[in-house]
């Protein structure tokens, strides 16, 4: 993409995976019901704050296992859209297996910079990590993020409660978004895009699954494999899923579904997790 050349409105296309995928919005209805379902029958410890904003909160759902993983979902929505209660959902998957899992919340922008978010979603990590044991939670916890959440996945991969993580269709490069109407809300810096680009920093040393659908747009695309060739350059572990004629949105369908493929793709991290352990 010769970035410099292009209109102000090819620049918002280039990162508008919304308007790319034309039923975008009934992804969304269909995730909302589905988890409107989900937090009906699963309703014991929905919206446990860990600070004193609104959105700053947890929706839990402990597995039937203890001791097997948790799976820690951030949502996506650049920074600005969305919230955990559209994704309760995605427990569907891991849960049929006996994992936990549990969804922070976080304030969106305008009302909270990049900045403010990733420091909410580590304050929300330090509170699980303090307090999980009392939802009979015991197992590694995985960190999970689709498209922005995938950016917060990333950077806090390093938190020490974290055991590996699992990025989906993520932007892993700020910079352009300054030249994108996304940055209305966002109000990007020059320190923000220096510090919370994960393109741009010293990798996590603990291992992380990126994934990418084929049918996103190319700028994803190449975050996706740009972070994966940075990661592997430092020799770091992790692999790079393309799931073939996959867009934004119907990605995230395999999570929901116990066979699908990102459901097994986060049961072989776990998998390789415990093999690590078993093999030190």
């Amino acid at each position: 993409m010769d970035w410099g050349t292009m209109s102000p409105a090819e620049r918002d296309a280039a990162y508008n995976s919304s308007a790319a995928v034309s039923e975008s919005a009934q992804f969304v209805a269909r995730w909302t019901e589905a988890s409107r379902q989900w937090r009906a029958e699963h309703s014991n410890y929905l919206n446990i704050p860990y600070g004193t904003k609104e959105r700053m909160k947890w929706d839990i759902f402990p597995g039937s296992k203890p001791d097997m993983p948790c799976l820690i979902h951030i949502h996506g929505g650049y920074w600005q859209r969305n919230s955990k209660e559209v994704f309760s959902c995605l427990a569907c998957g891991v849960a049929a297996y006996g994992w936990s899992v549990a969804l922070p919340g976080y304030t969106l922008a305008p009302d909270a910079s990049v900045s403010e978010i990733v420091a909410e979603c580590r304050a929300a990590l330090d509170w699980f990590g303090e307090n999980r044991q009392a939802y009979g939670i015991r197992g590694p916890l995985i960190l999970s993020g689709w498209s922005a959440g995938a950016q917060l996945a990333a950077l806090l991969l390093d938190h020490p409660s974290i055991s590996a993580g699992f990025a989906i269709s993520g932007v892993y490069e700020l910079g352009p978004l300054r030249d994108t109407q996304f940055n209305d809300k966002l109000q990007l810096s020059d320190a923000e895009v220096s510090m919370l680009s994960p393109l741009r920093l010293e990798p996590s040393h603990k291992p992380l699954t990126i994934v990418y659908g084929t049918r996103e747009l190319a700028a994803l695309v190449q975050n996706s494999r740009a972070y994966h060739e940075k990661r592997s350059a430092a020799h770091r572990t992790g692999a790079l899923i393309p799931v073939a004629g996959a867009n934004h949105f119907d990605i995230l369908e395999s999570l929901l579904n116990p066979g699908g493929l990102l459901t097994k793709s986060v049961l072989r991290l776990a998998e390789d997790l415990q093999s690590a352990v078993n093999n030190f």
